[in-house]
């Protein structure tokens, strides 16, 4: 199995989020400890557990998470809103396209029933040509097509 993992630029995106999020919570149990009168210790105590939940997300996200997953018999797509497909096998496949969609580069797998996965490669931590090209590789042997010498 081949993994297309998130793009820097996007894993900074969800980091930003989570620090915000985790700020609204320390904010929010600063109020609590303040109105109900709490031991500040309580507040430390919501404050290192935010602080180890960022920083699990970021080793998850740097590490574990990924966008494609690409195997001997199939594909998988995780975080894509509005992706279509998100799993199929390389035989339900009819052809792979890049192309342009709403401003943003994508693969589009067009499926043989008419339904589509479509992939924005700026989410991935590969070139654009390199990822198309790896797609193109995994559709040809799970197709069993020999490409041309």
């Amino acid at each position: 199995m081949t993994y297309y993992r998130l793009a820097p630029a996007v894993i900074a995106r969800f980091l930003g989020l989570a620090f915000v999020a985790a700020a609204a919570v320390v904010f929010v149990a600063t109020i609590v400890v303040a109105v109900a009168s709490l031991s500040w210790l309580a507040l430390v105590a919501v404050a290192v557990v935010v602080a180890l939940g960022v920083v699990a997300a970021a080793a998850w996200l740097t590490g574990g998470a990924y966008v494609v997953a690409a195997g001997a018999e199939g594909y998988r797509i995780r975080f894509v809103r509005g992706a279509g497909v998100t799993q199929a096998a390389w035989t339900d496949i009819q052809d792979a396209v890049a192309t342009t969609s709403h401003g943003y580069q994508v693969l589009v797998l067009r499926l043989r029933d008419g339904r589509s996965t479509s992939i924005p490669v700026s989410l991935l931590r590969i070139d654009k040509e390199d990822f198309v090209r790896a797609m193109q590789r995994h559709l040809q042997a799970g197709q069993n097509v020999q490409p041309l010498t």
